[in-house]
């Protein structure tokens, strides 16, 4: 038992670690995570509208990218990102891997927001499309003010739980030899502990990730009672009169904003 805690819980070396993992690591684990979340939120919005568009053309290469890059391990494609551009001329970059950890990360995470969004589009009923193009409203005009923001609404628990995916993952940069300012999380509890060689430091990392981790848990809970609260009509959610309305108004407002384009 006192091998376990000298090894696991060494009260010296956990608290010792702390300071350059608060600063630091949890600094730039948020950076990583924030920065290619956006990326992917991005990326992933137009994937997902390109795979419901009911164009070949489109329709294709976007299932082909979510396939490819869902199907592929995150630390593979971090290597094959952070070490594969610049060797065929195309470090844009330079030699910084800080830009590149963000964009692996944002590759990976563009194909699962991608399915995330396309089944949030998916789940607004066919008939609210039928209405607004009865109303007037074109495809893309009745995506953008009325189906996709109704999709986003209800797909906000999973695009947070994501983003708890991404930060997990972003220890996985941790392969490519980040500078000394730039370590995450892990690469600097795993620098310490084999530095010290005990494996102390590596969980005050896990510790420090269980912060960021477990609240956003627990809000994702609230997020998701809330949106089924709005959503559904028995609990207080938009009868159907009430989003015939919605629609009525966002298809004049959209009018409205086309007529004002014009002009």
């Amino acid at each position: 038992m006192n091998a376990f805690l000298q090894n696991f819980l060494d009260w010296q070396l956990l608290t010792g670690s702390l300071p350059a993992l608060l600063e630091t690591g949890l600094v730039n684990t948020l950076v990583l995570s924030l920065f290619s979340t956006l990326l992917g939120i991005i990326a992933g919005m137009m994937l997902a509208l390109m795979a419901v568009s009911h164009m070949r053309w489109l329709e294709v290469p976007a299932r082909v990218f979510v396939e490819v890059f869902r199907g592929l391990p995150a630390a593979l494609v971090i290597l094959l990102v952070g070490q594969g551009l610049a060797p065929v001329g195309l470090a844009v970059f330079g030699p910084n891997p800080y830009p590149l950890a963000i964009v692996a990360l944002g590759l990976i995470s563009s194909a699962y927001i991608a399915e995330i969004f396309r089944s949030g589009i998916q789940s607004v009923g066919k008939g609210q499309l039928s209405a607004c193009q009865a109303l007037g409203m074109t495809y893309w005009t009745a995506m953008r003010h009325v189906i996709v923001p109704q999709g986003i609404r209800r797909i906000l628990p999973a695009l947070a739980n994501q983003f708890i995916s991404i930060v997990k993952d972003s220890s996985l940069v941790y392969f490519l030899g980040l500078l000394t300012s730039q370590r995450d999380l892990f690469t600097i509890g795993q620098n310490t502990s084999v530095n010290v060689a005990n494996l102390s430091p590596l969980v005050a990392a896990g510790l420090v990730y269980l912060l960021i981790t477990v609240p956003l848990t627990h809000a994702i809970n609230h997020i998701d009672r809330w949106t089924n609260r709005h959503s559904n009509p028995r609990y207080g959610g938009a009868s159907t009169a009430t989003t015939r309305k919605q629609l009525k108004r966002q298809a004049a407002a959209a009018r409205a904003g086309m007529a004002e384009q014009h002009n």
